[in-house]
């Protein structure tokens, strides 16, 4: 295994760690994709918008762990070129395609952060 999967992995875990010691702080459940939309529409409390932005937070931690995942995979692919490349410039065995979903796994990751703000604000007591 590289270092930097190791690396990957361990942020990872101590992502989902983390999410759960905070779940356990609020004594509710982590929201699941599921359950997040509910969440949404139904919050009201601090508490309640702190929950999910701690659910934004940890899906970003995964959308950065799955760019870096397929930035080694486009790194792997370069060096081996296939016919793949050539004729099917975006099939899941090129390096081009694995730089695109690195790319747009960057970009949700973002976006899940923005999210995770706005919800922390949303958790702040009014002054």
């Amino acid at each position: 295994m590289t270092r930097n999967y190791l690396l990957s992995t361990a942020l990872t875990i101590m992502l989902g760690v983390g999410g759960l010691s905070l779940a356990a702080e609020s004594s509710q459940p982590a929201l699941t994709k599921k359950t997040l939309v509910t969440a949404i529409s139904t919050a009201e409390t601090p508490q309640d918008h702190q929950r999910i932005a701690n659910y934004y937070k940890a899906e970003a931690g995964r959308m950065l762990a799955e760019a870096k995942e397929h930035d080694e995979l486009a790194v792997a692919y370069a060096k081996s070129p296939n016919a793949h490349a050539t004729k099917h410039p975006m099939s899941g065995q090129t390096a081009e395609h694995c730089k695109f979903f690195a790319d747009a796994a960057r970009k949700a990751a973002q976006a899940s952060r923005e999210l995770a703000k706005l919800h922390e604000e949303m958790a702040k007591p009014a002054k």
